[in-house]
C-alpha cells in the first residue's frame, strides 16, 4: 500500500500499478485511467482472492463510487494492519532517505478507531437545484461536498449534529454566504465557528442561538480572517483540554493548533515525557512550542525550561497558558522556571543556537516541514568541531556550549523526520535508538510518528 491507500502492484512486465481499493496479497482486477512510461493508475473492479486484513467499512459514505466521502481512505482494511503499514512507512522512509535504523522500534501508540476527531473543518454549500445544504468532507478526488448524513470519525454528539446543521443552514438567510463550520472540542465544551461572508442578520443570529441552547454549543463567528474570531455571546465555559498525567489545563482558542485527537495527545505527551525523562538538574528546550503541550508537562520534572516558537502572539500564549497552571497548582508543587522566546525556527543559525543557550534535552514538535535548519545548525556546530572539511567556522561563545544528550523528536510527516534523522545521526554525532508510529489519524493514510536520538 501506498500513503494514498492505493495498492501497489506490478504487471508481468514489471511495471507499476496504483490501485484504488486494492489490498496488499490480494488478486484483483482493475480498469487502468491514467498511464505514464513506468507506472499507471487503476480502479478495482473485482477482487478474486480477498486479503484476511479486508473489512466492512464503518461508514456508509465511504467507497470507490461517485459522491463518495474523501475523508477516510483506509476504512476497508483492518485498523492493526492500517498500523502495521505505517510503521513499515516510517522504517522505509528513515532508511531510504536518511540512512537510519532506528535500533528499536517502539510499540505504536494507538486508541480509539471512531469518534475521535475533535477538531474538523466542515465545509458547507447551498445547492439550489436539490434545494438542500450539504455539510461536510469533499468527495472523493473532487472539489464537491460529500452528501454526508453522518461520519464515524467525529465524536458521537457531534455526528448526531450534522442533519440539524445542515437544517439550520438551510434556513437561514445566509445559507448562501456561509461557506464553512470549524469544530473544537474541548474536554467539556464544544465550539463551532461559523464562517459569513456577510454580515448576519438579527434573526440568523437568533436561529444561531437557538441551536447552541437544544444542542449544548458555543457558536463563534468569524467575518474574516482568523484574528477576526469571536464568540456570538461572551460569556460560557472556557474551551480547554486536560493532561491529567501532569495536573495540566490548556486553555485555547478554536482556531488554535491542538492535536486532532485528544486520546492519543494524551498518550503521546506522557510517553515522549517518559523517553525524555527530564531530571530536576536539567534544562530543557521545547522547540516549536506552540501553547505548551509539552513545555508545561516539561516544567513538572524539569530545572528550567525554555519554548520557542515562530510567533510572538503565539508566545504571549504559551506565556499565559503556563502563568494560569502555575497559580492553579492544586497540590503545592510549583512548575520550574519556564521563559518562551519567538525565534524563526526555519532559518536557524549555530550563532543563533548557540545564542539560546546550552541545555541537556531538547523536545522537537515541527510542522510538517520539518526542522530542517535546527538538525543543519546542530549538525554545522559538530562538524566544526571534529575539524571537518569545509565545516563552517565556530560561532563566538561556542566554548561552554554543549549539544543536548538526548533529543525527543515528534513528527508529522515521515520524510522530514527521515531527511533531518540523516542530518542527526551523519553529520550531528547522534544514534537513533528508538522511533515508532503514533496512529492520531485512525482510517486515514497520515503517519504521525516518534523519534530518540542520543549522543555518541
Amino acid at each position: 500500500m501506498d500513503m494514498d491507500a492505493q495498492g501497489v502492484a506490478r504487471k508481468p512486465d514489471g511495471k507499476v500499478v496504483f490501485i484504488d481499493g486494492a489490498l496488499p496479497t490480494e488478486l484483483v482486477s482493475a480498469n487502468t485511467h491514467r498511464k505514464k512510461n513506468n507506472w499507471e493508475q487503476a480502479s478495482l473492479t473485482e477482487v478474486h482472492r480477498q486479503s484476511s486484513q479486508r473489512v466492512q467499512p464503518g461508514c456508509p459514505h465511504f467507497g470507490l463510487h461517485a459522491g463518495a466521502c474523501g475523508g477516510c481512505k483506509m476504512q476497508h482494511l483492518h485498523v492493526a494492519a492500517q498500523v502495521a503499514v505505517k510503521q513499515r512507512v516510517l522504517e522505509d522512509n528513515l532508511w531510504h532517505l536518511g540512512k537510519v535504523k532506528a535500533e528499536t522500534i517502539l510499540r505504536p501508540i494507538e486508541g480509539p478507531a471512531w469518534g475521535y476527531r475533535y477538531r474538523a473543518r466542515l465545509s458547507v454549500r447551498y445547492v439550489p437545484k436539490k434545494d438542500k445544504v450539504l455539510v461536510g468532507f469533499h468527495e472523493r478526488k473532487s472539489r464537491y461536498i460529500a452528501d454526508m448524513e453522518t461520519c464515524k470519525i467525529l465524536p458521537p454528539h457531534v455526528d448526531a449534529m450534522l442533519m440539524p446543521l445542515r437544517a439550520l443552514i438551510g434556513s437561514m438567510a445566509a445559507r448562501d454566504t456561509c461557506p464553512q463550520i470549524e469544530l473544537a472540542c474541548g474536554d467539556t465544551v464544544t465550539a463551532l465557528v461559523l464562517r459569513h461572508l456577510e454580515p448576519l442578520s438579527p434573526e440568523d443570529k437568533d436561529k444561531l442561538r437557538a441551536f447552541a441552547a437544544a444542542h449544548g454549543v458555543q457558536w463563534w463567528l468569524q467575518p474574516k480572517g482568523p484574528d477576526t474570531v469571536h464568540l456570538l455571546d461572551e460569556g460560557g465555559e472556557p474551551l480547554a483540554y486536560g493532561l491529567p498525567d501532569f495536573g495540566i489545563t490548556m486553555p485555547f482558542k478554536p482556531t488554535d493548533f491542538t492535536q486532532v485527537n485528544p486520546h492519543i495527545n494524551r498518550v503521546l505527551v506522557t510517553r515522549a515525557l517518559r523517553l525524555l525523562d527530564a531530571r530536576k538538574d536539567e534544562r530543557v528546550i521545547d522547540w516549536f512550542c506552540g501553547l505548551g503541550n509539552f513545555t508545561l508537562p516539561i516544567a513538572t520534572q524539569a530545572r528550567e525550561v525554555l519554548g520557542i516558537e515562530g510567533s510572538e502572539a503565539l508566545v504571549a500564549r504559551s506565556r499565559e497558558n503556563y502563568q494560569s497552571n502555575q497559580a492553579q497548582r492544586q497540590d503545592g508543587s510549583a512548575l520550574a522556571a519556564t521563559s518562551f522566546v519567538a525565534r524563526n525556527l526555519f532559518e536557524m543559525t549555530p550563532e543563533m543556537l548557540i545564542a539560546d543557550g546550552a541545555s541537556d534535552k531538547w523536545l522537537v514538535d515541527p510542522p510538517r516541514e520539518g526542522a530542517f535548519a535546527l538538525s543543519k545548525a546542530l549538525a554545522d556546530i559538530h562538524q566544526a568541531r571534529i575539524g571537518a572539511e569545509d565545516a563552517p567556522p565556530l560561532p563566538a561563545g561556542h566554548e561552554g556550549w554543549q549539544p543536548p544528550r538526548r533529543i525527543v523528536y515528534v513528527s508529522c510527516n515521515p520524510a522530514t523526520l527521515a531527511r533531518d534523522a540523516g542530518l542527526l545521526v551523519h553529520q550531528a554525532g547522534y544514534r537513533c535508538v528508538a522511533a515508532g508510529v503514533v496512529n492520531m489519524f485512525p482510517h486515514t493514510a497520515h503517519v504521525e510518528s516518534m523519534a530518540v536520538f542520543e549522543r555518541g
